[in-house]
């Protein structure tokens, strides 16, 4: 009954807090107006002609939604599939090294090659370096002959390591005067949003939501133990793999079109197991629903803390999720 309670509230509230980043920014818009738009977006209003402020409601702040939500929900769920696997509550989707890769293949085109391919250059520069990253952390663990969780964290930090170094030569080698845009990016932010680059963040959530809901319950299998799940007919470092491959494969989608936006799948889980139990069939969900929350309202208070400037998102989950490790460790601490 708890469960469903709150799944209900979530669920209203994601919807108030939609209508409210349509209609708050830099630009406040009426309710009025934001429905007006909506109507005639999905062909319910008669008028045929669009006004500056619908241009602003159906081509920027309704696909910015969009993005906000998938992305939100994939990482609270990668969060959660990690954490299992790893066995590791500080375990998040950027823990592998994922991000340090994407933000190496963004910062080349950044501050080097620039647009060779137009507006789908950066997004698929940071695809490629985090599934790079992903690729060399998973021929480190085969090369180990072991894909223990011990040994599969420490790979994904070194290619971390290496990656971030990466990143900060090409920071200090190239134009310097990108320098606003690669902070911009390295920290986060919902401003790529576009219709056109929504379907490969829908493909990326999709994948992962479609591998969540078919391997729940042998993620409920490994809460017992390597050896109890294995007692239970579960290769522990097959499925181990499995799903690093696919959390790296829908990390790197999110992060090509969000940027690197950390801590969301780090506190998402636990949020989600205070009130849906340690059962994956029901955190899956709650994750998914707390990390689009999140990630919508960080977006909705980067755009008008320092309105018209927007902060990058980054900034605000940060802050949150320094308090929120606080936290943890305190009531650790007194338990």
């Amino acid at each position: 009954m708890r469960y469903f309670s709150i799944l209900s509230v979530g669920m209203a509230f994601l919807v108030i807090l939609a209508f409210l980043s349509v209609s708050w920014g830099s630009t406040p818009i009426a309710l009025v107006d934001v429905l007006g738009a909506l109507e005639g977006a999905f062909g319910l209003s008669d008028e045929q002609e669009s006004s500056p402020i619908d241009r602003i409601i159906v081509d920027l702040r309704a696909p910015r939604v969009l993005l906000s939500i998938l992305v939100g929900a994939g990482l609270g769920i990668v969060g959660c599939l990690l954490q299992t696997v790893t066995r590791n509550d500080l375990a998040d989707p950027f823990l592998f090294g994922l991000s340090s890769g994407a933000a190496a293949g963004a910062v080349l085109v950044i501050t080097v090659t620039g647009d060779l391919l137009g507006v789908w250059t950066l997004p698929l520069a940071a695809f490629c370096g985090g599934m790079l990253a992903a690729f060399t952390v998973y021929v480190l663990i085969r090369r180990l002959g072991y894909q223990g969780a011990e040994r599969l964290v420490l790979a994904g930090l070194a290619v971390s390591f290496f990656f971030t170094a990466i990143t900060n030569y090409l920071v200090f080698s190239g134009d310097q005067r990108a320098a606003h845009s690669v902070l911009f990016w390295s920290l986060g932010g919902m401003g790529l949003a576009r219709w056109d680059n929504l379907p490969l963040v829908m493909t990326g959530f999709g994948v992962l939501a479609l591998f969540a809901g078919l391997r729940y319950r042998q993620c409920d299998a490994l809460l017992g133990g390597e050896m109890t799940a294995a007692s239970l007919g579960l290769n522990v470092n097959r499925f181990r793999l499995q799903v690093f491959l696919v959390c790296a494969f829908a990390t790197a989608v999110f992060v090509s079109v969000s940027g690197v936006i950390g801590f969301v799948g780090l506190m998402v889980p636990h949020m989600a197991r205070a009130f849906s139990g340690p059962l994956h069939g029901k955190s899956f969900i709650l994750s998914a629903l707390f990390g689009a929350l999140l990630m919508m309202g960080s977006d909705l208070g980067a755009r008008i803390l320092l309105a018209p400037q927007e902060l990058p998102i980054g900034i605000i989950t940060s802050s949150i999720g320094a308090g929120f490790v606080f936290i943890m460790l305190l009531r650790r601490k007194f338990i």
